[in-house]
């Protein structure tokens, strides 16, 4: 279990372009991080701290198939996406990149700055209220990506830092 962890809420079809905005991208990832959810949460980047969790309604990650819009969120020392379902393309680089994505059909009875615990072997999420809510399966392949902080940090466990690094 980890915790707790502050929630910031966002709403349904959370896009790549608002995680990781295209006016940015031509910049590295420090640049691209003062600017994610700037058009619809301008407090979020000045408050989130390393621990932070973000809840959302469905669809979290449509668009573009970038992966600087995960980057970004590991980058600003977030936890865990928690959301109903989330874009395909979306869920597999945040696990490329060590970012838990918990599909929770319930995220959306969570509240703006609830303090939460993730039971990560369930998985669930355990509200203020001691609810807990049922998340969807995560293979274990994938878990070990996270604890690992990304697969290339796993592939470097496991084959050495020269064999992936060169």
């Amino acid at each position: 279990m980890s915790g707790p962890h502050k929630v910031w809420k966002l709403g349904a079809d959370i896009d790549t372009d608002v995680l990781a905005p295209g006016h940015a991208m031509k910049h590295g990832m420090d640049v691209i991080a003062r600017h994610c959810l700037e058009s619809v949460r301008p407090d979020f980047v000045p408050g989130v701290q390393k621990g932070d969790v973000i809840v959302a309604g469905p669809n979290f990650g449509i668009g573009s198939s970038r992966e600087q819009a995960a980057a970004v969120l590991v980058r600003l020392g977030l936890v865990a996406v928690i959301a109903p379902s989330f874009s395909g393309l979306y869920f597999r680089n945040a696990f490329n990149l060590g970012l838990l994505l918990l599909t929770c059909p319930q995220a959306e009875t969570l509240a703006e700055g609830d303090q939460v615990t993730l039971d990560w072997q369930a998985p669930a999420v355990i509200s203020p209220s001691g609810t807990t809510l049922a998340c969807e399966p995560i293979p274990p392949f994938l878990m070990d990506m996270v604890r690992s902080g990304g697969l290339l940090n796993q592939l470097r466990k496991r084959f050495g830092k020269e064999a992936i690094d060169g």
